[in-house]
């Protein structure tokens, strides 16, 4: 018998190693308070498609992120191989959002089209810039940054996986 895969949620981005311990410095990509504080069994995804299913023994908060220890991590050097990497959770133990909110990882990769039906391009990345959130769509080397703005996002279709926004002057070419 196979076992299904298990559905992830990402809620971090490991920053660097930090001390001489082997703990990564991590940035929260959750928006529910408290998600990283309560971290348990979480899988790492490496840049470079490499998996590692750990537990976190030890996270304290460091200015905006926190700092984490990983079961298994004890050097700076082995804790550096995760630069980049991503924390996931299974998505069952992540709690649901209230309507018109969503999980990063649910929106990257979604279909981006204008509210005539125009393909953009694919959600490839969410920057976290100061006071707002950016979506990256690229359509082959064309990049087109869109505001998170609600006033932009028309609508967000799970099922269809495809995010339709209101254009206006300024963010096509």
């Amino acid at each position: 018998m196979v076992a299904e895969p298990v559905e992830l949620v990402t809620v971090g981005r490991i920053e660097r190693s930090f001390g001489v311990r082997g703990e990564v410095k991590v940035r929260s990509l959750s928006d529910v308070p408290g998600r990283l504080e309560s971290l348990g069994a979480v899988s790492l995804l490496a840049t470079n498609g490499k998996t590692w299913d750990t537990r976190v023994t030890h996270i304290r908060p460091a200015g905006p992120g926190y700092i984490l220890a990983l079961e298994g991590l004890t050097s700076p050097e082995e804790a550096g191989l995760w630069r980049g990497g991503l924390i996931q959770i299974p998505k069952g133990s992540a709690p649901p959002l209230p309507q018109g909110q969503y999980y990063e990882c649910d929106l990257i990769g979604l279909r981006v089209q204008d509210e005539e039906g125009n393909g953009i391009g694919t959600l490839t990345d969410i920057w976290e810039l100061t006071g707002n959130h950016v979506f990256v769509v690229q359509d082959g080397s064309k990049e087109t940054l869109i505001p998170a703005a609600r006033d932009l996002v028309v609508a967000v279709d799970l099922q269809q996986r495809v995010m339709t926004v209101h254009m206006i002057e300024g963010l096509g070419a």
